[in-house]
């Protein structure tokens, strides 16, 4: 990895260093404020408690959920004491993230003992990237760490701002971790590279299925896109999902994959509903004979058997996207097949990543997450790096 990590730091470095730290702890919560899954406050401690034991000084931001302003429901008091909990030490909270009162607690702070500064997104300067923001969330602190993979591909006050005042500027652990595993299955992957591409549009994906044409083996796609595939080849797709106005880009993309000599495939039969709900009615169908009036929501068991057989040879496995809506467990077969699928294959051998968001949310549904080789803890940031972009929060880092 070309950028500057922890790793790099030695306890002499950081000892009563004030170590500003961005981790993303956006995690859900329930209406009483409880938190639900706390995956990415664990994906943070290695970070953490490598700062705490060589004695820096460590002051957490994260922002939490979208709000507008000061939101008392969004104030990141229920991490704070969950961090505390896993951590065996008290993590001690702010009630904003500049101004005397931060300054003052970040002041008494000792050697190895955690603050956790408020929502970061209760100022709009933090989305702006405002520098004079950026400038006060730094004053604070001696060095940076980002950890925060999730947010690293937007250029955010305390994700690329802060870098301009602070310095070494580092990656953490889990952005070291992602980078290796993300960056090495594109640039450098064992071969045969199979990527799954699943999802309800074509247009949120475009960018990667473009990106990996020109570097996998094997193109696999599943969701609700594949009824734009099916419509531009001419077939009927009752109700379901279609984007109409990318039928000539399905046509490119699958022409270009031809060209290109990557083995594209689109599943065989899918399950059909009659309306969209957990409770519809429900019959697997080939692509040919999709009824008129009925939607598909899953692939079907024989495109589940056709993605198992074009996967058992691959080395590396890239998954981004579910096969069907598996929110509904009528629709989650096809989606946890091939999760289970990749666990198999991870257990021969083969590396498995998984790209965020929704496929992360299937494989922990399917309880697999632990058999992956990498769970991706940024769906956003790990679709751009797939694609080959540059990620802001990562370009402002020291290089190595």
């Amino acid at each position: 990895m070309s950028k500057k990590t922890l790793a790099s730091l030695s306890a002499a470095d950081l000892s009563g260093k004030r170590a500003f730290v961005r981790v993303d702890f956006n995690v859900p919560v329930d209406d009483a404020g409880n938190i639900t899954d706390d995956t990415r406050i664990r994906a943070a401690l290695p970070t953490i408690k490598d700062l705490v034991q060589k004695g820096a000084k460590v002051i957490l931001a994260s922002h939490f959920g979208r709000p507008k302003g000061v939101d008392e429901k969004l104030r990141l008091t229920p991490v704070a004491k969950r961090l505390s909990e896993l951590l065996g030490q008290e993590v001690i909270k702010t009630n904003d993230c500049i101004g005397e009162e931060v300054a003052a607690k970040v002041a008494a702070l000792q050697n190895g003992q955690v603050l956790l500064l408020e929502n970061v997104r209760f100022y709009k300067e933090e989305e702006q990237n405002d520098p004079e923001f950026a400038k006060k969330l730094a004053s604070n602190a001696d060095l940076y760490v980002n950890d925060a993979f999730g947010t690293a591909h937007r250029a955010h006050a305390s994700t690329e701002g802060v870098t301009h005042y602070l310095s070494p500027s580092v990656a953490g652990y889990l952005i070291e971790k992602e980078l290796q595993y993300l960056q090495s299955a594109i640039e450098n992957p064992q071969r045969p590279l199979a990527a799954i591409i699943g999802g309800s549009k074509v247009s949120s994906k475009i960018g990667v299925i473009e990106a990996l044409l020109e570097k996998c083996d094997k193109l696999l796609l599943g969701g609700g896109m594949i009824f734009t595939f099916y419509k531009a080849r001419g077939l009927n797709v009752g109700k379901s999902l279609v984007e109409e106005d990318k039928l000539e880009l399905a046509k490119y993309l699958e022409a270009k994959a031809k060209q290109k000599g990557v083995t594209f495939l689109l599943p065989k039969d899918v399950v059909v509903a009659d309306k969209f709900a957990a409770d519809a009615n429900s019959q697997i169908v080939s692509i040919e004979n999709i009824p008129d009036g009925w939607m598909g929501l899953d692939i079907g068991p024989e495109s589940v058997q056709l993605f198992q057989q074009a996967l058992a040879d691959c080395k590396t496995i890239v998954w981004n996207g579910p096969m069907g809506v598996f929110e509904f467990d009528k629709f989650a077969v096809g989606t946890e097949a091939i999760a289970r699928t990749l666990a198999d294959l991870s257990k021969q051998g083969a590396t498995t990543i998984i790209g965020g968001g929704d496929s992360v949310a299937a494989v922990e549904k399917v309880g697999l997450a632990e058999q992956m080789s990498h769970i991706s803890t940024g769906g956003g940031a790990s679709l751009e790096l797939l694609e080959g972009k540059v990620l802001p929060g990562i370009a402002a880092l020291d290089d190595a």
